[in-house]
């Protein structure tokens, strides 16, 4: 079946899944916020008819995608205003737009190698007044050492691979984001942050653990 808008929009899905992941944190769920996020998913039902940008297979299930890691993200005790956030492989924006709408205080470089998703990310930031947004079309592996502060990456590499590339990129922490499993260590990095949650609709078990370069 194709993937549809719900009959009575986004918001309620939007407001319930962000009640339940930070009900401390008010802010996430104003209007202008809610409202902006769901035209974002409106965009990417738009294109996903042709681009197939998505593999989510029914509404609650990509409310979760774009909104369930960046509200984690968005609250950590470990972020922090100022930070430039490096999101690689950022397909159709998830977790990097959806955290850049939730935070306007970070600034997003979006990653993405593939033309059709770039363009996407582009219209999407320009439409949503996203102006801490910038997309780079590139590979992870093409862009220079210590370029952020915070480096995330969501299904794109291996655990494993992705915290070497993102010791990289990162001059401070890297995210990594899991579903159940136990995080590998990575030399020179220790765990400052470790966060057990559920995507609140659909109920699939996740862990975000942010790692953060030693002193030297």
């Amino acid at each position: 079946m194709p993937l549809n808008r719900p009959p009575n929009g986004w918001e309620p899905r939007i407001v319930a899944a962000l009640e339940i992941l930070r009900p401390e944190a008010a802010e996430l769920r104003a209007s202008s916020v809610v409202e902006r996020l769901g035209t974002l998913l409106d965009r990417v039902l738009e294109w996903n008819a042709r681009s197939d940008l998505t593999a989510a297979r029914d509404p609650d299930e990509l409310v979760d995608l774009f909104l369930a890691d960046a509200a984690i993200l968005a609250t950590a005790r470990a972020t922090s205003a100022g930070q430039l956030w490096l999101d690689v492989g950022a397909g159709a924006g998830a977790p990097g737009l959806s955290l850049a709408l939730l935070r306007s205080d970070l600034s997003l470089v979006l990653v993405e190698p593939k033309q059709k998703r770039v363009a996407f990310l582009r219209l999407a930031a320009s439409e949503l007044g996203a102006k801490n947004v910038r997309v780079e079309r590139a590979r992870g592996e093409d862009l220079e050492s210590s370029s952020c502060d915070v480096a995330v990456s969501r299904a794109t590499l291996a655990p494993e691979r992705w915290l070497t590339l993102g010791a990289k990129l990162t001059r401070h922490q890297i995210w990594l984001l899991l579903a159940k499993a136990d995080p590998p260590e990575l030399p020179s990095f220790s765990i400052v942050d470790d966060v057990r949650y559920q995507w609140p609709l659909t109920g699939s078990e996740r862990r975000a653990v942010c790692f953060a370069r030693d002193a030297r």
